[in-house]
């Protein structure tokens, strides 16, 4: 399909001029070739000619993404899908992709558009629980940067501890910067394993989020004083990504999360999903241009606030919304 051809190229040059301007185009296509989406707003009675501006855009229940093929186009354009993780008993959400290779690349310019190139970075990925099941965008993300990092010390863990805290202190005067991506129960249980105040040199721990059902559920602010005492560092990093979205927001400590050139956050009333607010707390809606092949606007069910410096906070999830995979630790 020629769009999917015009849209990735524009989020492949890592920049756009008028981000408005693509959502509008977005929408006008998903509501015309998105079946799931145009059955959507014809049940809300709202004709996409109407819509002018993009906070007027109505945004897609994530929800949707368990049930159907939320995909814009012919089915036989797809390639595969991606699966949330989810826990026992849980429905999962499938995120039909056309072209796994355009992921992988968004992803990287999404990490080095905050952090510089991959190839300054060793990677070692703790993810176990995602790394033992198939479908997982956040282990393709991780291998990928694994790859591109061209290190040699680069890799997975899954329980092996010990190795992984050797080979953190074997990297600490090697001249690059280690990068500890983990889900956060891991990052705890390797946290209980450090006896003593270990100097691990240039390294940055980032939390994907998500206890799993693994642990206790704990306040951002808590989880982020364990693991920096345990690691001897002075901020912990989160990534903001899930199923459901191709881009991912970065936070280079604090809670506060950055969105990518191509993501908007919108914070919705939770009594009234039509009204947004400033600098209260509300339901988080992603703009996620980089969405072009399955719909760009998603009502999450996630609760933040918008910050005045333009970044966001997640305090945590909705009541009676399900435990999610994605960075979800209520703050």
């Amino acid at each position: 399909m020629n769009s999917f051809k015009s849209f990735s190229e524009k989020i492949k040059t890592g920049k756009i001029d008028d981000f408005d301007a693509l959502a509008m185009d977005s929408f006008l296509f998903q509501s015309t070739h998105n079946k799931i989406y145009q059955r959507y707003l014809e049940v809300r009675g709202i004709r996409p000619r109407d819509i002018t501006e993009i906070k007027a855009i109505p945004f897609l229940p994530i929800g949707m993404f368990k049930t159907t093929q939320v995909i814009s186009g012919p089915e036989a354009l797809f390639s595969g899908w991606y699966s949330s993780s989810g826990t026992t008993g849980q429905e999962n959400s499938r995120h039909y992709i056309y072209s796994k290779d355009f992921y992988l690349e968004h992803c990287v310019n999404n990490f080095e558009s905050v952090y510089g190139s991959l190839e300054n970075f060793h990677v070692l990925a703790l993810l176990p629980s995602y790394l033992e099941r198939e479908g997982s965008s956040l282990v393709d993300m991780a291998a990928h940067f694994i790859e591109k990092s061209q290190s040699i010390h680069s890799g997975f863990y899954l329980y092996d501890h010990e190795a992984l805290l050797g080979k953190m202190k074997a990297l600490k005067k090697d001249g690059r910067k280690t990068l500890l991506l983990g889900v956060t129960f891991a990052l705890l249980d390797l946290a209980e394993k450090i006896n003593d105040h270990v100097d691990y040199g240039d390294l940055i721990v980032m939390e994907t989020g998500g206890m799993k059902g693994r642990r206790k559920e704990m306040i951002r602010e808590e989880v982020h004083k364990v693991l920096r005492s345990a690691f001897n560092v002075n901020q912990i990093h989160s990534e903001y990504g899930m199923t459901e979205l191709m881009s991912q927001a970065y936070s280079p400590g604090g809670g506060k999360f950055w969105c990518s050139p191509f993501m908007k956050v919108l914070i919705r009333d939770v009594y009234d999903p039509f009204v947004y607010t400033s600098g209260t707390t509300g339901a988080i809606n992603v703009i996620d241009l980089a969405n072009f092949h399955s719909c760009s606007f998603i009502e999450t069910e996630d609760l933040g606030v918008k910050n005045k410096d333009g970044s966001f906070t997640v305090l945590g999830r909705m009541d009676n919304s399900e435990t999610r995979g994605c960075n979800l630790m209520i703050n």
